[in-house]
């Protein structure tokens, strides 16, 4: 079954598939969003959100964190001081988005794909729902864009066929093929010399801690051309220089199969959730999603980057860090958030574990000391 097929049965909405989840976000926002209004947004995001909602000339307003869930608190924000919001469900978390009824709400479910509130699925509550199929499934690339009527899906289809990029064939074996390798190292306890071998050929970013850097001032040249995505591109594309190129049909034929490996996997990651959620420096908010096969289990440690070494050592890769909050990275460029202590305290601290390794994980775990 084709992603968007499968996601709108899961949905009960009009699905569209993209080359990735960064170009479903920056349609919906264009399309749901008018330029100058003002996103409430979580600080804690990866930076090309940031940088999608700039391209879409819109204010990103940053919102107070909870401590328990690494997500937007709503008893700390003024509503009716934004026109819009965009959540992120951190790890799978659910945000609280029956909090933001009456707003227009967009949905990042990029790490959600799997999460449920009162057993209707993430990606259902907003005016559009964006899923990406580089993280549950592990597809290295490609995103679906869920809506609500068809004539909003066939308007965004027409949307995204403007930004297209022709593909070409090389390029999706190259990406297919760099993914199924991916997966073979995790499988294989190859990690260490997968990701060596990743920064040696310069398929990461470089980066400023965990940060692509800002680079300011082209940046305010860019945000005067906004909205323009093509304008950001520099930013966008970061670690996925093909974000928006079309893909072929080996391509989406690869997106389908391992979409279609995510339920039979649901099981083990639950478990994961589960033994991960034992461990003292949980993120609270774990403890009320036991029954979630979250993305990552947010853990809050001392001696981070000690233990993210670790854990390569054990075959246990960690990404999706996103220190520091967005109004700390780029002032210039956002309305700070009023209360920001929760969101530096989770940023220097979070330290995100697959549930999928969890029995890899648990030996360095064990010994790290809670923030």
């Amino acid at each position: 079954m084709s992603p968007e097929r499968a996601l709108a049965a899961r949905t009960g909405r009009h699905c569209l598939l993209l080359p990735s989840n960064r170009l479903g976000l920056y349609l919906t926002l264009r399309h749901f969003c008018s330029p100058g209004q003002r996103l409430l947004m979580s600080p804690i995001s990866a930076d090309e959100i940031l940088f999608l909602v700039l391209a879409a000339g819109l204010r990103p307003v940053i919102a107070p964190l909870s401590r328990r869930t690494g997500n937007i608190d709503p008893s700390l924000v003024d509503l009716t001081a934004v026109d819009a919001v965009l959540t992120t469900n951190l790890y799978g978390l659910p945000d609280d988005v029956e909090a933001f009824a009456g707003k227009t709400l967009i949905e990042d479910v990029a790490h959600a794909m799997e999460t449920t509130v009162a057993g209707r699925p993430l990606g259902t509550f907003g005016e559009a729902g964006v899923f990406s199929l580089s993280k549950h499934p592990g597809a290295g690339s490609g995103g679906v864009l869920a809506v609500q009527d068809a004539a909003t899906a066939k308007a965004l289809e027409q949307a995204r066929d403007r930004l297209l990029r022709p593909g070409a064939l090389r390029a999706e074996l190259v990406s297919v093929a760099s993914s199924m390798a991916r997966q073979v190292a995790l499988r294989l306890d190859l990690v260490r010399p997968a990701l060596a071998l990743m920064r040696l050929l310069g398929m990461e970013e470089e980066r400023e801690g965990y940060r692509i850097a800002l680079r300011a001032p082209e940046l305010a040249g860019a945000l005067a051309q906004a909205p323009s995505l093509p304008a950001f591109d520099p930013w966008v594309r970061a670690d996925l220089h093909t974000y928006r190129t079309s893909r072929g049909p080996l391509a989406r034929w690869y997106q389908s199969r391992r979409l279609a490996k995510v339920e039979g996997e649901r099981s083990r990651r639950l478990a994961g959730v589960r033994s991960l959620a034992a461990l003292p420096g949980v993120a609270a908010g774990v403890l009320d999603q036991l029954d979630q096969p979250l993305f990552r289990v947010p853990l809050l440690v001392k001696e981070r980057d000690r233990a993210i070494a670790a854990l390569e050592r054990r075959g246990v890769a960690t990404g999706y860090l996103y220190d520091p909050p967005y109004d700390d990275y780029a002032p210039s460029f956002t309305e700070p958030s009023p209360a920001p202590a929760a969101a530096r305290w989770w940023a220097a601290h979070v330290l995100p574990v697959d549930p999928l390794y969890a029995h890899r994980a648990l030996p360095v775990l064990r010994d790290l000391v809670p923030a």
